[in-house]
């Protein structure tokens, strides 16, 4: 991934402004370590922070078209490039760059190129044939993006919120699948695949045809001219990546050039069980595995560098982030650039375990839908920031575009949890990856219990943070918690804890609104509380808060306010993390 910023209108042509604005895109430098670029046209100023993965050696951004009367600055991956390019014959083009392919598309096509590119993307492509630009960002929301509008009539676009917090009036989420026009000022929806409506599909369940579009979404993503790896934790997402990317691996161009076995990564406190897991998985696919060891008072020690780098305030986020984080600087240092990763399968096939209670296929969907929508405020937001952190690229096949819509026109039905029949969640993911002649995964790991990401951290990690905030924030500062945060107020002092830290760095108004809240159970949205009474009294985004579903879940007598919601047993699954007890 990269770093992009774009000050547009502004006003200023001065060489003071240019400085400036070279100054706030050095804030995204650690998204892309490897080369700088701005180009300014009149008062227009569009800067890239890069991070070298395709042809590292000259496709240095921004990126132009032949008479460079478009320019555009690019943050992520363009799989189908090569097949684009092939379509664009008649352009002559200056770099191997994967994006370069996205100037002349707008040169050939207008606005309307963007469902074109298979990939994940955020934009900014200025045309000076006519002082316009466009901005879009990919259709789940993988790649980070905030527009914001300054006081002088600028319009501003950033990877990050830092790139543009302390110059604008108003900033915002760029919301995922749109594109902005200078033209029209407002956004457009470009993805408007049929899920999106939240209509009940109808389509039988294909365990061959699942098991291929998933295949297809690990291998274009083995698409690199740097070395890289796979993060692997021991539980079934991250586990199936690793399985399908190893055994595609070695007719890559990655594997002539850094070798025919698969680098996995795990990380964890010493002695844990899913350490033991990933082993174990790592083993059966033969690849090169690193395990790395932190401690819980590493992880507190980081917080405040996390939710600088994460932008947000959320509770499950900061938990979950914090140990990829660490894990990402560590897997950096082994000269490592992208790996690939497990996020998105729990959204798509209702793998939380709030879902065993959801009441009939039709919520089931709708909830999933709602999970997918929100993605990028959650898992994307945490995979990618907490990677970017540190100059790492990662990759997310469940979340590719096609595997989507192939996974979301299936009969929901299929995706119930149906213990009566044998199911558990992701019964349909685990039975596509279920063969009996060419093992993906051991039985075991393939039908392995959902754990999300904050409790596979740890237990005690969660009860380490909780315990570290309760020593920082008294009881009487959260009796006036409130007034001090009247929007989305804390509720626990671990959630206080936080906000202070996040107001420290992101103080406007804007910035506090860009984060989510409302009640959660084990991960739900607010509506699927609804599925079951007693989560009403136990707003609590851990998995263990799903009674009488999670094998670890909290006793039903101690979940009470200021109570002690402490697990019986501990059974951790993470995309890379593993924590013990």
């Amino acid at each position: 991934m990269c770093g992009i910023l774009a000050v547009l209108g502004c006003g200023d042509e001065s060489q003071g402004k240019r400085v400036h604005v070279l100054e706030l895109s050095r804030r995204l430098k650690h998204r892309g370590p490897d080369w700088s670029g701005l180009h300014q046209v009149a008062d227009n100023y569009l800067c890239h922070q890069r991070l070298a993965i395709i042809d590292p050696a000259s496709g240095d951004q921004p990126l132009y078209n032949e008479d460079k009367s478009i320019a555009v600055a690019v943050n992520g991956e363009v799989y189908n490039h090569e097949e684009l390019r092939a379509r664009l014959s008649g352009h002559r083009f200056r770099t191997g760059s994967d994006c370069e392919v996205i100037a002349h598309l707008y040169e050939e096509y207008g606005e309307s190129f963007i469902d074109m590119l298979d990939g994940v993307f955020s934009f900014v492509l200025l045309d000076a044939r006519d002082n316009s630009f466009i901005a879009a960002r990919d259709a789940i929301g993988v790649t980070p993006l905030y527009i914001g509008w300054g006081i002088d009539g600028s319009v501003w676009i950033s990877s990050e919120m830092k790139g543009l917090n302390d110059d604008c009036e108003h900033f915002e989420i760029f919301p995922p699948g749109n594109l902005y026009s200078s033209k029209e000022k407002s956004f457009k929806r470009w993805y408007n695949p049929p899920w999106f409506s939240e209509v009940i599909p109808s389509v039988p369940y294909d365990p061959l045809r699942l098991r291929s579009a998933f295949e297809k979404a690990v291998i274009k993503r083995l698409m690199t001219d740097v070395p890289f790896g796979v993060l692997l934790s021991g539980g079934l997402d991250s586990s199936l990546v690793a399985a399908v990317a190893a055994r595609h691996f070695a007719g890559t161009k990655a594997a002539k050039r850094w070798g025919t076995r698969l680098h996995s990564f795990c990380v964890g406190l010493e002695g844990s069980p899913d350490l033991k897991a990933a082993k174990e998985v790592a083993d059966h696919l033969g690849t090169v595995h690193h395990e790395f060891n932190f401690t819980v008072q590493d992880g507190i020690d980081a917080i405040e560098d996390v939710i600088y780098h994460i932008e947000t305030y959320d509770v499950t986020t900061i938990r979950a982030s914090t140990l990829m984080f660490q894990m990402s600087r560590k897997i950096k240092a082994l000269g490592v650039k992208m790996v690939i990763s497990g996020e998105g399968a729990d959204e798509i096939f209702g793998g939380y375990l709030y879902f065993h209670k959801a009441p009939n296929k039709e919520e089931f969907h709708q909830e999933t839908c709602r999970k997918i929508k929100a993605l990028h405020q959650y898992d994307c937001l945490r995979a990618n920031k907490a990677t970017s952190a540190w100059g790492l690229e990662v990759r997310v096949p469940f979340l590719d575009k096609e595997f989507i819509n192939e996974a979301m026109s299936i009969d929901p039905e299929w995706k119930m949890i149906r213990p009566d029949l044998g199911r558990i969640e992701k019964w349909i993911l685990r039975k596509a990856f279920d063969d009996e002649e060419r093992p993906f995964l051991p039985k075991h790991i393939l039908y392995r219990q959902k754990e999300q990401f904050s409790d596979g951290v740890g237990y005690s990690w969660i009860d380490g943070l909780k315990d570290h905030a309760a020593s920082n924030v008294s009881d009487k500062m959260m009796s006036n918690a409130k007034f001090i945060y009247p929007h989305n107020t804390p509720t626990t002092k671990e959630a206080y804890y936080y906000r202070m830290i996040f107001e420290r760095y992101f103080p406007q108004s804007s910035a506090i609104l860009t984060v989510p809240g409302g009640p959660s159970v084990a991960c739900s949205t607010a509506k699927a509380i609804e599925w079951d009474a007693q989560w009403s009294g136990n707003l609590d985004p851990s998995g263990r808060a799903a009674l009488g579903v999670h094998l670890s879940a909290y006793e039903q007598d101690t979940v009470a306010v200021g109570g002690s919601n402490k697990p019986g047993v501990m059974n951790t699954v993470v995309p890379g993390v593993a924590i013990e007890t």
